[in-house]
Parts: structure tokens; sequence; C-alpha cells
């Protein structure tokens, strides 16, 4: 039931609980502390009487018997204390003085030498009177007695439930105006969440630009807006990127269906020779051939942005990777007349890395230098070292004496489907995502690629990876001499 209660009566109620048991306990301790101080104050008064008749007994003369002390002690008790709840008794069991108020209640007292040194306290009913009384012995002229004195808390009593009343009609007023206090405090304090959530549920993919209201507070709701405006920031990132990928890989996939489905149509609709459906296939075979391309691209991509592209790390020598990727290169290069140098040293340089993906980045490089650079150019792939804190750096980089990029397209060449300028090689003009690809890899492997270029000059990309110790080779123990001698002669 209290879980369907809304927030704000949920805070006021637990609120005014937490309130309300501590006014009760202000008030229950206030009351006890209360009662103490007036028990103090009885009791004082008590021990009073009972030293005022003992000094009384003192002050008589010593040889006075018993008759006259007794008539002397009820004509001064009569007139100091209306003689209305005293009883006095002597160790041999004569009394002094005998209230009538008390005689018909206790007709016996304890005698002194039965009675406890330190008094005892009691309370009792006499004609709907409550009494408060005390039973104390004394010692006077070498005799003891036993004083039985009392108060009447009638008052007492009215002052204690007037003060019980008006501390519960106190708490009670402290308690309704707490709750209503902390329904308006829980109120204003959720007020800016209503906010929020009102904003929230306004938002959706038509207007994911729209941002939550920024609360001045500097408290826990401020960081909460912050948190919420910045995961709508990410949302509406990807939810761009989704909506601009989609987009352009169907206008990119459309002209190479629209291409085979043109050279399908004409191919069918009068009969041609053998030679024209061979030329056909060709041309179809060719733009199948790119459109896997361009297919294969688009979903590495893809299963990078949602993060299951799998890597498997493993050391692998770098030169002979750099030179499996330029050796399925060098043929192309040649037969658009632009000049190819590896310059990838024969040592080895070990490094933790997915050989399959970093020989694809290779790939891009190589492949975007070659539809970049003239005819009569050239094109150079790069293996240096660099050393930093963390160790010695693998520097990789592909460098071309072609067209360049210009400053301001170098911001947006590592962006989806972004082409700068026509390719000068290759009928297909490409996807525009072959480099975005090769960022995506070089994140994997901590590191990122770096673009260096001068228009009409050429441009270098290039990246580091941190190198690791030689992977063990195949273990080979020693043939023992004499084993070989023998198998010699056995032979």
């Amino acid at each position: 039931m209290n879980a369907q209660l809304p927030l704000r009566v949920r805070l006021a109620l637990w609120y005014g609980i937490a309130i309300a048991v501590a006014l009760f306990s202000i008030g229950f301790v206030s009351l006890w502390m209360v009662h103490r101080a007036i028990d103090d104050l009885e009791n004082d008064e008590l021990q009073e009487r009972v030293r005022s008749v003992s000094r009384f007994v003192e002050s008589r003369p010593a040889g006075e018997t018993t008759a006259q002390l007794r008539q002397e002690t009820t004509a001064t008790f009569e007139f100091i204390h209306g003689n209305k709840w005293l009883q006095v008794i002597d160790e041999h069991g004569q009394w002094l003085d005998r209230s009538k108020h008390v005689s018909s209640l206790y007709p016996t007292l304890v005698l002194p030498q039965h009675a406890p040194e330190g008094g005892s306290y009691f309370t009792y009913k006499a004609d709907s009177i409550c009494v408060r009384a005390l039973i104390a012995p004394i010692a006077a002229h070498g005799v003891r007695y036993t004083v039985q004195t009392g108060l009447t808390l009638n008052q007492t009593l009215a002052i204690l439930s007037d003060l019980r009343i008006h501390l519960f009609l106190l708490i009670a007023f402290g308690l309704v105006v707490s709750s209503l206090g902390g329904y308006f405090m829980s109120r204003k304090a959720l007020t800016p969440i209503a906010a929020i959530a009102a904003e929230a549920q306004r938002i959706n993919d038509k207007n994911l630009n729209s941002r939550l209201p920024s609360l001045a507070t500097r408290d826990e709701l401020a960081a909460l807006s912050n948190t919420l405006n910045q995961m709508l920031g990410r949302i509406e990132a990807g939810y761009q990127s989704v909506r601009s990928f989609t987009s352009n890989a169907a206008h990119e996939l459309r002209s190479p269906v629209a291409l085979l489905r043109a050279e399908t149509e004409v191919a069918l609709a009068f009969p041609r020779d053998a030679a024209y459906y061979r030329e056909t296939c060709e041309r179809i075979l060719k733009h199948s051939i790119q459109m896997t391309h361009l297919i294969d691209q688009l979903l590495a991509l893809a299963r990078a942005d949602a993060g299951v592209e799998i890597f498997q790390f493993a050391p692998v020598n770098l030169p002979d990777l750099m030179h499996e990727a330029a050796d399925e290169w060098t043929d192309r290069f040649a037969e658009d007349s632009i000049h190819f140098q590896r310059d990838v040293p024969t040592t080895d340089f070990w490094l933790s890395a997915d050989s399959f993906a970093l020989k694809r980045l290779l790939t891009i490089l190589l492949e975007n230098a070659w539809r970049y650079t003239p005819s009569g150019q050239s094109v150079a792939l790069r293996l240096t070292t660099a050393g930093n804190a963390a160790g010695q750096l693998a520097v990789i980089s592909v460098e071309d004496t072609g067209i360049g990029i210009s400053p301001k397209d170098r911001a947006r060449i590592f962006r989806r489907f972004q082409r700068i300028a026509r390719p000068l090689h290759g009928e297909f003009s490409g996807s525009g995502i072959g480099l975005v690809l090769a960022q995506a890899i070089a994140e994997k492997h901590h590191s990122a690629i770096r673009l260096e270029s001068t228009v009409g000059e050429g441009s270098r990309f290039s990246l580091q990876l941190p190198t690791c110790p030689p992977a063990p080779g195949p273990e080979t123990d020693e043939l023992n001499p004499a084993l070989v001698e023998h198998l010699s002669e056995s032979l």
C-alpha cells in the first residue's frame, strides 16, 4: 500500500513519523523529568518534617514524662501542620502523637528498632485524597522514635494532569504542523523532478535535440539532470549515426544494384551473341565484387559500432605482415605506373595484435594511396621505431606524393561516407567508410591514425603500436652426438 502512494506523500509520511517519534520522545522524557523533580521536592519536604519532629523532641526537657511530651507534641504539630498526617511512637510502643486520619488506615506503626534507617516512602489514599508518606526512625535524649508523616498529592496530580494534557495538545499540534510542512517541503523538493519527468515524456525520436532543464542548485537533482542530458546526447548521436548510416548505406547499395539490373535488362532485351553475353557477365561480376566489398565494409563497421567485433590478439611479426599486405598491391601499383616502395626492416618487430584486422587496416591505407596518387608518382610503406616511457613503439606509415588533402577536409576525412575528391584510379568511387573502419581498428589496438598532408604534395597516414617480446618458437632438443653416431652405423 505504501509503495502505491505518490513519492511526495510517502516522504511526508516518513517525515511525519520521524517528527512524531521525536515529539513523543521529548514529551515522555519531559514528563518523566517533571515527575522526578516533583518526587524529589516531596521527599525533601517529608524529610524536613521528620527533622522538625526530631528537633522538637530534642528541645524538650530530659526529665519530661511521656504524657507531657505527648501533650506538647500534639499541640505544637496541630498548630504547624494541622496534625493531619502525623504519627509518632517511641521504642516502648507509647504514642506521642497520632492523627485520626492515619490511625484508621494504619492502626499500628513499626517500632524504631525495626524501622529502616534510611526511611521508607510510600503512597496511599485516604478519603479520595492521595497521600505521599514517609516512615523514618529518630532518636532524642537516648530514646528512639518512629515518625510517620505525609503530604497530600491532589494539587501535584492536578498539575501533572494539566501538564500531560498540554503536552499532548502541543505534540498533536506540532505533528500536524510538521506533517503539513513535510508535505510542502517534499512537494517543493520534487517539483524539479516533476519538471524533468514532464520534459522527458515530451522527448521522442523527432526532437532528440531537446534537453532537460538544467538546475542551478548544484545538488543531486542537478547531477541527475546533467547525467540524463549527457545520456540524451549519446542517444541522439547514436540515433543520428544509425539514421545516417542507414540512409547512406541504402544510397551506396542502390547504385551497384541499379547497374546490375540495367546490365541484365539490356542483355535480355534482344538476342545477343556469345561475346556480348560474356562482356555483360564480366561487368556484372565486377559490380558484384564491388558491392560485396562495400557490404563487407558496412558489416565490419556495424559490428565495430555495436561492440561485437571480436579481435583475436596474439604475437605478430609486423614486418612479415607488412610484406604480405604489400605483395597484394605491388602489381596494382605497377599497372598504374605508380612507384611503390616498401621500407620495412628485415629484423623482427613483434607486437600483440589481431593480424587479420591489422592487415585490413594496411590494405585500406594502401588502397586510399593508390586511388589518389597520379601515375608517375610514388607510394611508400614504411616501418620505423620510436621510444617513450612505456617502451619501444613500432611506427607504421603510408606516404604518397598524390593530390594531398586541404586543411578544411582533414577534419571530415574520418567521417562516414565522406569523399573529398574523385579518385584517380579505380572505376568504383569507394564507399567513404574505409578510413573510418581503419580508425576503429587502430583504436582497438590502443592507437590512432594521424594524418599529415599538403595539397599538391601528398599525404602521410601513420600510427604507433607498442612492441612486445618475441613469440616463443618451437622447442628443439639438441641430439646426443653418441646417439647420432650409433644411428649412422646402424644405417
